[in-house]
C-alpha cells in the first residue's frame, strides 16, 4: 500500500521505517523541513531508528522523508502522529486539525485515515471525520474509512517495540475497524480489535493514567517516609516480593514525556467540559508529580546547607536532562524544572546527558559537559535525574563530594543520598 505517515517524531519515524521494511510505499510528512533534511541525508534522532535502520529504508526507495504536502497524495492509507499539547490546561488539537485538512485535500475513496496521537474520547469522530468530510465532500464509513488506534511507544525500550506491543484497532464502522486492522497486522504482530472509536480513545488514557496515578501515590510515600526517617526503597523491595496484587512503581524527581505529564489531563478536561465534574484522582495526581521538581531542589537545598554552603554561587552537576532513562526525549522533562529552579536561585548549573542531541524548549542555553572526573570533582553537587546506562556510575561515586540521587542507581552512602 502507500502510506503518508503524518509526523515523523518518536511515533511517526519508527512506524513509518516499519512499514517500508515490511514492503509498504511510505511517505513520512512532517513540517519540519530541518528534521526532514537530517532524515533524507539518513540521520536518525530517535533511539529507536538506528541511522543504520533509517539509510536502509531510505536506499529501498521505499521510505522518503518529506516535507512537501503535495508528496502525500494518491494515499492507500494515512496516519497521524503528531503532537496533542496542552495550551493552558486545554486541548490543543491544532496538530491533529492540520493534519486532517492536509489529508482531506488528497482523500480519494477507498483510502483508510488512523489517528494515533493522544487525545479525548470523541476528537476521530468529532474533529477528524468533519474534516475530512468537508474538505473532501466524501462521507467516512460510505466513500472512506476513519479509525483510531493508540500510539504504544516506549522510548528507549528494547523489549517492547512497535513490532511486538499488541496495537488497539477501532474505525467508525465495522469495515473501517478491518481496514485498519488488515494493515497493522502487516507491521505489528499483534492486534487487538475494540468495538468504537470512543473506547479506544479511552483506553489509552486509562493505562496512562493508571501509570500517573500509582508514580504520584509512591512518590507523595517518598516525601514522608523521608520525613519519617524510613527508607522507602527497602519497603518498596519488600513489598515488591508479592506475588499478586500488587505492581511495582518506585519514586523520581517527576514525570516527563508526552504522555504522563499530558494525557490524563486530556481525561480530566473532558469530564469537565462534557460532565460538568472533576477528576479528582487525576488534579491530585498532578500536583504531586509537577511538584516533584520543586522537592528534589528542596531535598538539595537542605544537603548543602548541612555543609555550610547556599544554593547561590555552587555549581551544580545534573546528570541526566530526559524523562527517562537511556533515551533523548526531553519532552516535559522535570529536569527542565530543576534546572529553571536553581538559576533562580543563583546556582551555576552544568547538565551531562549523552543522549539529548536537541535543544529543549526553556533549555537551550544550558552548558552541556560530560560526566568525567574533572566536572565531577568541580561540582559543589550532583544530582542524578536520569539514570542512563552510559553513566560511570563508579566513578560518580567516587570522584562526587556528594550525590542525589533521584532514582536510586548509586549505593546510599556519606556522599551519596537516594531519595
Amino acid at each position: 500500500m502507500r502510506v503518508v505517515i503524518a509526523g515523523q517524531g518518536y511515533v511517526g519515524l519508527p512506524l513509518a521505517v516499519r512499514a517500508a521494511e515490511v514492503g509498504h510505499e511510505v511517505v513520512g510528512y512532517d513540517v519540519d523541513t530541518l528534521r526532514i533534511g537530517r532524515l533524507a541525508e539518513g540521520e536518525s534522532y530517535v533511539e529507536d531508528i538506528p541511522a543504520e535502520r533509517l539509510r536502509a529504508a531510505i536506499a529501498s526507495g521505499r521510505y522518503k522523508p518529506s516535507a512537501d504536502p503535495a508528496d502525500c497524495a494518491g494515499y492507500d492509507i494515512a496516519i497521524i502522529t503528531v503532537p496533542t499539547p496542552l495550551r493552558d490546561g486545554a486541548p490543543d488539537l491544532s496538530y491533529v486539525e492540520a493534519s486532517s485538512e492536509l489529508l482531506a485535500e488528497h482523500l480519494r475513496p477507498g483510502a483508510t485515515v488512523v489517528l494515533e496521537s493522544t487525545t479525548y474520547p470523541g476528537t476521530t469522530e468529532e474533529v477528524v471525520r468533519p474534516i475530512l468530510e468537508k474538505s473532501s465532500g466524501l462521507a467516512a464509513g460510505v466513500d472512506f474509512h476513519l479509525g483510531f488506534s493508540p500510539e504504544r511507544i516506549d522510548p528507549g525500550n528494547p523489549t517492547w517495540t512497535v513490532v511486538n506491543t499488541p496495537k488497539i484497532v477501532s474505525g467508525v464502522d465495522e469495515e473501517s475497524r478491518a481496514r485498519v486492522k488488515g494493515f497493522y497486522e502487516t507491521v505489528v504482530e499483534t492486534t487487538v480489535s475494540v468495538a468504537s472509536t470512543r473506547e479506544a480513545e479511552l483506553a489509552k488514557l486509562i493505562e496512562n493514567t493508571f501509570r500517573h496515578v500509582n508514580i504520584a501515590l509512591v512518590n507523595e510515600i517518598a516525601m514522608i517516609s523521608n520525613d519519617l526517617g524510613i527508607d522507602v526503597w527497602q519497603a518498596i523491595d519488600a513489598a515488591s516480593s508479592k506475588p499478586f496484587g500488587f505492581m511495582r512503581f518506585t519514586p523520581g524527581p517527576g514525570v516527563g514525556g508526552h504522555c504522563l505529564p499530558i494525557d490524563p489531563s486530556y481525561l480530566s478536561w473532558r469530564v469537565q467540559r462534557a460532565l460538568g465534574q472533576s477528576f479528582r484522582f487525576v488534579e491530585l495526581a498532578n500536583d504531586i508529580n509537577n511538584h516533584m521538581p520543586d522537592y528534589v531542589v528542596r531535598r538539595l537545598i537542605d544537603a548543602l546547607n548541612r555543609r555550610q554552603r547556599s544554593v547561590s554561587g555552587s555549581r551544580i552537576l545534573l546528570l541526566g536532562l530526559a524523562y527517562k532513562k537511556n533515551t533523548g526525549d526531553a519532552r516535559e522533562s522535570p529536569a527542565v524544572r530543576v534546572v529553571q529552579l536553581l538559576r533562580q536561585m543563583g546556582a551555576e548549573v552544568r547538565v551531562a546527558d549523552p543522549h539529548v542531541v536537541e535543544a529543549v524548549h526553556g533549555a537551550a542555553d544550558l552548558t552541556m559537559v560530560q560526566a568525567d572526573a574533572e566536572e565531577l570533582r568541580a561540582a559543589d553537587a550532583v544530582v542524578l535525574l536520569a539514570d542512563h546506562d552510559a553513566f560511570d556510575y563508579e566513578l560518580i561515586a567516587a570522584e562526587s563530594s556528594y550525590v542525589l540521587d533521584t532514582r536510586r542507581r548509586l549505593t546510599a552512602s556519606a556522599a551519596v543520598e537516594v531519595i
